[in-house]
């Protein structure tokens, strides 16, 4: 018999599903961020339908109502995706300072080279009047 919580659960987890893969579908989700949402979605709905395996989950953390192991799980998952997302974050700023300074010293180099091709016409000319 399912009870509230593992009714919400289950349906959580199916919205979840189908959220993720209609956001992959679309591109605005790439696969590698999906994956810790998609298996978030699955471990979700397995509990939420296998009330043995959740009764057995439960008793190993030490809960007494199995039905708040599901939301137990759901937030270790979600701290798992935070993570995730905060190493891809700190690459990409550590990208982002690396490119900003190429960049700049693109710009310093242009800037040098201006100024010699500013200035050569002019000893040129110099030159050529001597």
């Amino acid at each position: 018999m399912l009870d509230r919580a593992m009714i919400f659960g289950l349906i959580a987890g199916i919205g979840a599903l189908l959220f993720v893969l209609e956001l992959v579908r679309r591109r605005k989700l790439k696969e590698e961020y999906s994956l810790l949402w998609l298996a978030t979605a699955v471990v979700l709905i397995i509990l939420s339908v296998s009330r043995p395996l959740l009764d057995t989950l439960a008793s190993l953390v030490g809960i007494f109502y199995p039905p708040s192991a599901l939301f137990l799980v759901a937030m270790i998952f979600v701290l798992f995706i935070l993570l995730h997302f905060s190493t891809v974050i700190t690459r990409l700023t550590q990208e982002n300072k690396e490119n900003a300074q190429q960049l700049a010293l693109l710009k310093w180099q242009l800037e040098q080279i201006k100024k010699d091709l500013a200035a050569r016409p002019q000893n040129a000319d110099k030159n050529q009047d001597d």
